[in-house]
């Protein structure tokens, strides 16, 4: 069922395309690719909110590491393909509300990008950041690799015994399927609105 603040989400963006407040220079946020380049995909609630902070700590053009990122949708049902962001938002879809990000490994290791997307959410509340209710806005780690699930999982026994002792962590980890970009206005939404809906949980927790 639609929270009350999806039913104002979708509201605004299912007739028409928004037209943005303010003008977004791509390339601040977008750097060079190689082909050592590895994948990270993280789903922490809304997508504009974990985009932004996730950039706002790793710029692309201060070379932090974070080369690019989209939002989109993944971990849905395999006939559910194409999924508009209205049908995510009904959760009939399944899919997750995510972040995908290009990274360079030499520069920032996937382990300190799943412990800052720790960081920077609940992972203790059940298909719920803050307000924003549903399974598309679940905690979860999509790895791309054998190692990376090695990882996640560790990074996750640690964040559990060392910040979340009496609560349990309910990140789901599981292998990426298949990736949907989200619809373009959504991209680095925050960035084109900045008084924007920013879920209150997208902060730094520690």
């Amino acid at each position: 069922m639609l929270s009350r603040l999806n039913h104002i989400r979708t509201a605004l963006f299912s007739f028409v395309t928004p037209t943005m407040s303010h003008a977004v220079d791509t390339s601040h946020y977008r750097a060079a690719l190689s082909s050592g380049n590895e994948i990270a995909t993280f789903a922490a609630g809304c997508f504009w909110g974990v985009e932004h902070i996730f950039l706002k700590e790793y710029p692309p053009s201060q070379n932090k590491g974070i080369l690019k990122t989209s939002v989109g949708y993944t971990g849905g049902l395999e006939k559910a393909q194409n999924p508009t962001y209205r049908e995510v938002c009904t959760g009939t879809t399944n899919h997750a509300e995510a972040l995908r990000i290009e990274f360079d490994p030499s520069i920032v290791q996937y382990g300190e990008l799943v412990e800052f997307f720790y960081r920077t959410h609940d992972p203790t509340t059940l298909n719920r950041q803050g307000g924003d209710v549903g399974t598309q806005y679940r905690s979860a780690i999509f790895t791309h690799s054998p190692e990376q699930i090695k990882i996640a999982k560790n990074i996750t026994q640690k964040v559990q015994e060392e910040h979340f002792k009496g609560q349990t962590i309910v990140t789901e980890i599981e292998e990426a399927g298949q990736w949907y970009d989200a619809e373009e206005y959504h991209q680095l939404y925050l960035f084109k609105e900045p008084n924007g809906y920013q879920c209150p949980t997208h902060k730094k927790h520690w």
